[in-house]
């Protein structure tokens, strides 16, 4: 199809017939590629409003990415994508591209690293502050292309300098805002995209300097740094990352939460940062989520553990009335080995961090009280733990742990998937806090 020649449609279906046409072309050279690549991008945003929904504009997209054109020439149709994405101003081509871009990668990991080569992690950040009040559907697309490129592949060192308080202010205050989409009420692409930052950020404190040119030290942690500063005028995203916790089946996100709750319970400045009641949800998710994990899944309940002390030992928990310290202790001695033949034998690792946990103040036994034969185990590890330090071991601990998308969280109660998040018990007589 020449597309200097004036053209009409009548209905959709010529829409889509044409659209066939296009890419559908025999191009052998780059010549031919650019031509068609030109003609399909131009075709589309000349014909907009046969594109209503996202599933139009989706459709749109895969009709390039399941054509020859695309299949015979993949990198080459690649790299003009990406360079279109740099230079696009037109927001329907920019959608376009954003949306090709996105589906390719989550099916080829090699375009987001491309992406990032290209220096497009910055393109992204800055279209993602100004296209949401022009186009909603466009920005939902660039801001699940930021996380996708930002989730799969470790940050340049300039990427993360380049992230400013002002976007990352930004993206906390999009969480307070009323949702828009009764199928989204926690803004869960805004907060997916602080969590995995979050992650980059912890990995880079500790990865070793890939350039000498370097300066000492890592960037500044912006989502740690605003909440320490601005905690109290962003509780809605602490509500809504506890909510999260509860009904997320995926591993690789409740790492995700998992790794900024540590970090959060282990800096001074947010130990208080959650209202009190949210504390009291998370230690019932917490509590539900450890007894429902089978042996298997060690690097999940050793990362729950070490989130499990800070939370006990700094938050406004310490404080009397103390919550479900019954089930608290029960739960570390089932996890312990102590009064269950639940679980298989324990792993040194969780007994250590079981023996931490055990060490809070407001945990251990009273005179009064019946006290529990101490477990042998711990007394031969020597396992102990200042109350007021926090091991860089296990920072590096909980930075470290990662699992692929889209891999269900393993449960006792189901046999395979994860928790029943329709269930408000933890399938061991513990309620959900605040839950009907």
């Amino acid at each position: 199809m020449d597309f200097d020649v004036a053209y009409s449609l009548e209905n959709a279906q010529q829409f889509w017939d044409e659209l066939d046409d296009i890419v559908s072309a025999h191009c052998e050279t780059q010549t031919f590629i650019d031509q068609a690549l030109k003609s399909y991008l131009a075709f589309t945003s000349s014909f907009t409003e046969y594109l209503v929904s996202e599933y139009d504009w989706a459709k749109c997209a895969y009709k390039l990415l399941d054509s020859p054109l695309f299949t015979k020439h993949r990198h080459y149709v690649r790299r003009r994508m990406i360079g279109r994405l740099r230079k696009e101003i037109l927001t329907p081509r920019l959608h376009l591209v954003a949306l090709i871009l996105l589906y390719d990668g989550r099916g080829t990991q090699k375009t987001f690293e491309m992406m990032l080569e290209e220096g497009l992690f910055i393109r992204l950040m800055d279209l993602v502050q100004k296209t949401r009040d022009e186009d909603r559907m466009l920005w939902r697309s660039l801001i699940e292309l930021l996380y996708e490129m930002s989730r799969i592949q470790r940050l340049r060192r300039e990427d993360l300098e380049a992230i400013d308080d002002e976007f990352i202010s930004y993206l906390f205050g999009l969480v307070e805002e009323d949702p828009e989409d009764p199928n989204d009420p926690y803004h869960y692409p805004v907060i997916r995209i602080l969590l995995v930052l979050n992650e980059q950020y912890m990995v880079s404190a500790h990865a070793p300097r890939s350039n000498p040119a370097d300066p000492p030290g890592a960037p500044t942690n912006k989502v740690i740094k605003i909440l320490c500063f601005h905690g109290s005028t962003y509780k809605t995203f602490g509500e809504n990352i506890i909510l999260l916790l509860n009904r997320e089946s995926e591993t690789c996100l409740q790492l995700l939460i998992l790794k900024l709750l540590f970090l959060l319970f282990t800096t001074s400045a947010t130990y208080e940062y959650f209202y009190t009641n949210d504390l009291r949800v998370l230690v019932d998710v917490m509590i539900r989520n450890l007894l429902d994990l089978p042996d298997e899944s060690e690097p999940l309940r050793h990362t729950y553990l070490r989130v499990l002390y800070p939370l006990l030992e700094h938050t406004q928990l310490r404080r009397p009335p103390h919550y479900k310290r019954d089930e608290v202790l029960k739960l570390l001695e089932c996890l312990s080995g102590v009064r269950s033949n639940h679980f298989q034998p324990v792993d040194q690792t969780t007994m250590r961090l079981v023996s931490r946990c055990s060490n809070v103040p407001w945990l251990k036994s009273t005179p009064t009280e019946n006290v529990q034969p101490e477990n042998p185990a711990h007394r031969a590890l020597g396992m102990s733990l200042a109350h007021h330090g926090q091991s860089s071991v296990s920072l590096m601990e909980v930075a470290s742990k990662s699992e692929k998308p889209g891999v269900i969280t393993p449960s006792r109660k189901l046999g395979t998937g994860g928790a029943d998040i329709n269930d408000n018990s933890n399938g061991n007589g513990v309620e959900i806090a605040g839950e009907a």
